[in-house]
């Protein structure tokens, strides 16, 4: 059995008029993220895990922001293609981990809700999937409110 590990990252800028949505899950505040789909930096930094972990490219070769197709689609249709990609590679999904970076709006609350969305579409049990939020103490862009970021890891396995 082979085991591969991957990482991922992603950023986006807040703006008026977006829903927030992270890991699949529509997150009350009053702004959201800007992008090409509907910018769920957390599913996005777990595709390019995933992608880097199968050494199949990045997400901006899969589902490229020029590409109508993609405008304002839900990230969460985006993972399920990838789940296709590396499934037909020859892997499956051993765990997940990953941490959001953002100064508002607190998530603590949302962190289950999205590993549980997140493991769905993953085919993994939701204790295979760790979300955590951290805040950068007002340092950066992010704690000057003006975006927020993901990061994220993936271990895949062959299949048997």
């Amino acid at each position: 059995m082979t085991v591969r590990v991957g990482i991922g990252y992603d950023l986006h800028a807040l703006v008026e008029g977006r829903p927030l949505v992270l890991g699949g899950v529509e997150v009350p505040y009053g702004r959201g993220l800007r992008g090409h789909s509907d910018a769920d930096v957390l599913t996005h930094a777990v595709i390019d895990a995933l992608l880097g972990a199968a050494a199949l490219g990045t997400i901006g070769e899969h589902f490229p922001d020029t590409d109508p197709r993609f405008a304002g689609v839900s990230s969460l249709a985006l993972l399920d293609e990838t789940m296709r990609l590396v499934g037909a590679a020859g892997y499956r999904v051993v765990n997940v981990d990953s941490v959001v970076t953002a100064q508002e709006p607190r998530l603590r609350a949302h962190l289950g809700t999205m590993a549980l969305t997140l493991a769905g579409r993953l085919g993994v049990d939701a204790s295979c999937v760790g979300v955590k939020a951290t805040s950068p103490e007002g340092l950066g862009a992010m704690g000057r409110r003006e975006g927020i970021a993901a990061q994220a890891v993936a271990v895949l396995e062959t299949r048997e």
